[in-house]
């Protein structure tokens, strides 16, 4: 990078920093002869001449050293990467995304008839859960309210008609009140409030709201 710089200040002084009469007259004055001949005096003077020059043309062409420095920046060898910095947020944002993601759960678990309210259920706010999965079939527990399973459902209705309600109304029966779950193993007709832990044939749990 520092011949690069070299090379810069080169291409800058030979092409913006050609001497000016008039200021060339305040600096350095022509020999009168000699065998040495050339314009300055002395190794003095031309250093203040240079530095004179340098001093004065470089800082008015200021706009175009600029673009001969993003010239250089923008070779295709130039590494830009070197110079960017690795943000620290984007992997906290990923977590907090997750974290909400993983929505609230119900705790107890309760069902109950079609006068108990849904949503998700604590011990202060008993609300039937209506996000409920069963873990042994994998199914969503589907529920209708006021209506009550017949008798009659079994096993293989379930298991060859859910979870098709056009299938599953020819068992299901009207009755204000009652709230009818089922899902593709297991079936229930509740009417009060129940915490699902106090059926232990159930394998029914809160899939999260």
């Amino acid at each position: 990078m520092a011949e690069d710089l070299d090379e810069l200040l080169d291409e800058v002084e030979s092409k913006f920093c050609r001497p000016d009469p008039v200021r060339l007259g305040t600096v350095a004055r022509p020999r009168g002869g000699g065998g040495g001949g050339g314009f300055f005096g002395n190794d003095q003077n031309r250093a203040e001449a240079k530095e004179n020059l340098r001093s004065a043309e470089t800082f008015k062409k200021e706009d175009d050293l600029d673009s001969l420095i993003n010239e250089i920046f923008e070779e295709p060898h130039f590494d830009k990467n070197r110079f960017k910095l690795k943000s620290k947020s984007s992997g906290n944002t990923s977590v907090r995304a997750s974290i909400q993601g993983l929505g609230k759960s119900c705790s107890p678990v309760y069902i109950g008839g079609s006068t108990v309210p849904c949503g998700i259920g604590t011990n202060t706010s008993q609300r039937a859960c209506d996000h409920l999965r069963c873990i042994a079939c994998d199914f969503w527990v589907e529920s209708y309210d006021d209506y009550r399973w017949d008798k009659s459902c079994d096993y293989l209705f379930f298991r060859n008609n859910m979870p098709e309600f056009h299938k599953l109304k020819t068992k299901l029966v009207k009755k204000t009140g009652t709230r009818a779950y089922a899902c593709q193993c297991s079936w229930r007709t509740v009417e009060e409030l129940t915490d699902l832990q106090t059926d232990h044939q159930l394998r029914w749990v809160c899939g999260k709201h």
